[in-house]
């Protein structure tokens, strides 16, 4: 990786614990400077495979630069929130498909992949769903009717989905969500049936973090891909978020990428970030170092992925765009820089080691 220089040290505030863009810049802010690019070099042009952002469309319609730089650098977007169940599905005879249906039209007219993000969580339910009342096979028919009604009208539009998000905790345990009380296990198997009748020709992958935290959620995970897949059931790939940091262990990426490729299911990265300040210090500041060896982290994540079988790389993804778009800083309330792009919108080390990890 070649060596690259800041002109100035980075420093940001945080502006609320609960907002997902809690960075600003400071008034003494620099921009880094890196070294310059050959013209019409970008991400989505230079990697072989899809790479992909989360985007907000709050920003997509009015922050001019974030708008630009999705234009100009990635060929696959993922709703941030658009098409989760509360956000998409808020009644049960209402579904409200304005924002969701902007991103797909932005994506259509710039010539991008969307990923659909995502059918069935245990999180971002809607009160109706938290309060429904009904025996087994009304619930049955609330989960196939939310799923078949949120496909179809996406058919031929949305390429893939995350068809469930996060069934399993950390020790491997399933999770105790609202499904499994009212259907039991296999409601993760009918979920993919359902969403393959209403589109065939949707890619549907199952999507969890901690692939990398060790073997014990990421065996799990596995083994339920494997059973399905022994059992005929519709699913193409898995969705490894990789909400990371940088102090994790380099063999520990490795393991989750080529472990999930075994598979023989495409593989998606799907959320992508790698923390600067997993212990929370308040005072923390990006300096060169550090943003130095999150190019690093980026270029190896990015190497060990581009190592699997070519068929098998569905993409890479990002969790939004930029250090101002990030959903940690709020989430965690602390600072942190975790993407490729600065709150300037301006490129960071990590761009060049994500181009770097494809050489």
């Amino acid at each position: 990786m070649k060596k690259i220089f800041f002109a100035a040290m980075l420093s940001v505030s945080i502006v609320s614990a609960c907002s997902k863009r809690g960075v600003t810049t400071d008034p003494t802010y620099v921009p880094p400077f890196i070294q310059p690019l050959a013209a019409g070099v970008t991400l989505q042009g230079s990697l072989p495979f899809p790479f992909g952002a989360a985007v907000n469309v709050n920003l997509l319609k009015n922050n001019t630069a974030y708008r630009a730089l999705v234009i100009k650098e990635y060929n696959s977007l993922t709703p941030e929130n658009a098409m989760k169940p509360a956000t998409l599905h808020p009644q049960e005879n209402t579904y409200n498909w304005d924002d969701a249906d902007y991103l797909v039209d932005f994506a259509r007219q710039n010539n991008k992949r969307v990923h659909g993000h995502t059918l069935v969580w245990y999180k971002s339910l809607p009160s109706w769903i938290k309060n429904y009342q009904g025996n087994t096979a009304a619930w049955e028919n609330l989960l196939k009717t939310h799923i078949q009604t949120i496909v179809t009208h996406f058919k031929g539009k949305v390429a893939s989905w995350d068809v469930v998000n996060e069934a399993f905790e950390d020790d491997g345990t399933l999770r105790n969500s609202i499904w499994v009380q009212k259907l039991g296990p296999d409601y993760i198997a009918r979920c993919f049936q359902y969403a393959h009748e209403a589109d065939p020709d949707a890619q549907l992958f199952y999507n969890d973090f901690g692939h990398e935290y060790g073997a014990t959620k990421r065996t799990v995970i596995l083994n339920l891909i494997n059973n399905m897949k022994s059992r005929g059931i519709p699913i193409n790939g898995i969705g490894m978020q990789m909400h990371t940091r940088y102090n994790m262990t380099e063999s520990n990426w490795t393991a989750a990428i080529t472990t999930a490729a075994q598979t023989g299911l495409k593989v998606h990265i799907s959320e992508l970030d790698v923390a600067l300040n997993p212990d929370n210090n308040q005072n923390l500041t990006l300096t060169t170092a550090l943003a130095e060896t999150q190019a690093q982290k980026y270029l190896f994540i990015v190497k060990a992925y581009n190592a699997i079988p070519k068929a098998q790389q569905f993409g890479i993804t990002t969790w939004n765009v930029s250090d101002a778009d990030t959903w940690i800083t709020g989430n965690y309330n602390r600072p942190d820089w975790p993407l490729p792009f600065d709150s300037n919108y301006n490129r960071k080390p990590a761009y060049q080691g994500i181009l770097d990890g494809v050489k």
